[in-house]
């Protein structure tokens, strides 16, 4: 299974670096992939986000999102599969850029965008499908610039949804905790108040009592 997913995964190199190699091309994705480095361009939105108090929640959610990618994939998963790059073994395949020392299986730049899509796709943010295709377009860099394999892509935009899914069943969990103890807390008040209003009431018709 796995040496027929690397057949795939060759040709679908060999083929994409025969019939789409353009140099204006390698000039914009070598663009497109520095954006994605450490995740630098997630961060710079989360921030803008935290800054404003509207999409605070979001901002924070995109963040642990990035944090929890970056624990699984690059420290636990790659560390596992040890999956060398493409460059390595396909040397007929030019690099355009420096060759990066991590391993290569999942694809962490693509993992890292999607975990931030994922956070967007749920907030029905108007800038969703912006967001998505910059993912995207990261993600095929990957593929493009020879640093990745396809399955190494697809398993990244995986592993970034799941991650970015956590993330929300996490931040929803303590919203609805947070709410409830806000709840009983209200009642609570609202009760002694009632309580409080008729004591009053009563004393006032037993001056006596005073």
């Amino acid at each position: 299974m796995i040496s027929f997913l690397q057949n795939i995964d060759i040709k679908m190199m060999n083929l994409l670096n025969k019939k789409f190699r353009y140099k204006f091309l390698d000039k914009i994705m070598i663009l497109i992939t520095t954006l994605g480095n450490g995740g630098f361009v997630w961060l710079i939105i989360s921030t803008y986000l935290i800054l404003n108090k509207n999409y605070r929640m979001q901002g924070y959610m995109i963040i642990a999102s990035l944090i929890i990618t970056t624990i699984i994939g690059e420290g636990i998963i790659k560390h596992l599969i040890k999956r060398t790059r493409p460059f390595v073994n396909m040397l007929e395949n030019k690099l355009l850029i420096s060759k990066p020392i991590t391993y290569s299986f999942p694809s962490g730049h693509t993992a890292s965008s999607f975990a931030a899509a994922g956070i967007f796709l749920n907030s029905d943010n108007k800038l969703s499908i912006l967001i998505v295709i910059l993912a995207s377009l990261i993600a095929f860099s990957r593929i493009y610039l020879n640093v990745h394999y396809p399955t190494d892509v697809f398993t990244g935009i995986i592993l970034g949804f799941l991650c970015s899914k956590l993330v929300i069943t996490i931040f929803q969990s303590e919203m609805v905790n947070l709410s409830s103890q806000f709840n009983q807390s209200t009642a609570f008040n609202c009760n002694y108040s009632i309580v409080s209003a008729k004591i009053q009431n009563f004393l006032a018709f037993c001056p006596w009592l005073n």
